[in-house]
């Protein structure tokens, strides 16, 4: 008889940055997108944080399923830019209030890449993250308060059982015959019975976690440190460079743009 023994998850070098430091990573990586609104910024900001997917320790197709339902809405926003952005150069079309023209067709690329590399960085700093050490380092080292972290805690831990309550949902109208078509209205349906779970499960949570005096005005202990390194100033540091480096990128080609300009 064989015993088969699972090797233990590689220790990818982002893992040992604290949360708090990953949460000023996204904020730094996000300011620079969303002053300027041009393509080459954006699409130079993507490319580069796709080559630091190596650094979170996920596969890439990994990083791909999880960036699908963005891939999947994003350009709901770039068309409405197309139809309803501030037109100029030649003029393709219009249609009431909606008109086509070059500056729009370039503010829509544009938004597009914005959107895929603002949801990014979150997919790649934060899918490796346990939702108790991203609760420690919000209390020791961003100094929140307590019954805030600890909501943000038991919210984050509540993210898995809706995808549970998601799957057994699937399988059981499946097992009753009812998953072979109508998947629009079979999704409506499922998102909102998973709606009136989220309440009844909130409600029950809120209420057991005021009963354990969770809710108390008293200051706590934690049972994990949770400090900052050099590793942290490193991640910080790369991701203002990379920032600058998408900002460079645009003002070199002469294709930066502040929003609202």
């Amino acid at each position: 008889m064989s015993v088969v023994v699972e090797a233990p998850a590689r220790t990818a070098w982002l893992d040992g940055v604290n949360p708090v430091t990953k949460v000023a990573i996204v904020v730094v990586l996000a300011v620079p997108l969303l002053v300027s609104i041009d393509a080459v910024s954006a699409a130079t900001a993507l490319m580069l944080e796709l080559l630091c997917v190596p650094l979170t320790g996920l596969p890439l197709t990994t990083v791909l399923k999880r960036m699908l339902p963005v891939v999947v809405f994003a350009p709901v926003a770039a068309v409405s830019m197309l139809l309803y952005a501030r037109p100029g150069g030649t003029v393709y079309g219009s249609f009431l209030f909606a008109t086509i023209s070059d500056d729009s067709i370039v503010l829509a690329i544009a938004v597009l890449l914005r959107v895929l590399a603002l949801a990014l960085p979150m997919i790649l700093l934060f899918a490796r993250t346990d939702p108790t050490a991203l609760a420690d380092a919000l209390a020791q080292v961003a100094k929140l308060p307590s019954r805030f972290v600890l909501g943000v805690l038991a919210g984050a831990r509540t993210v898995g059982l809706f995808v549970d309550d998601w799957r057994t949902m699937t399988l059981a109208r499946r097992a009753r015959g009812l998953g072979d078509r109508g998947a629009l209205r079979r999704f409506f349906s499922m998102a909102f019975v998973l709606l009136v779970f989220a309440v009844r499960r909130g409600t029950k949570l809120a209420t057991a976690m005021e009963a354990r005096g969770f809710g108390a005005d008293v200051e706590r202990t934690w049972a994990r440190p949770s400090t900052l390194s050099g590793r942290d100033g490193a991640a910080l540091a790369g991701a203002i460079v990379l920032g600058a480096l998408a900002l460079a990128a645009a003002m070199v080609t002469g294709a930066f743009r502040v929003v609202g300009t």
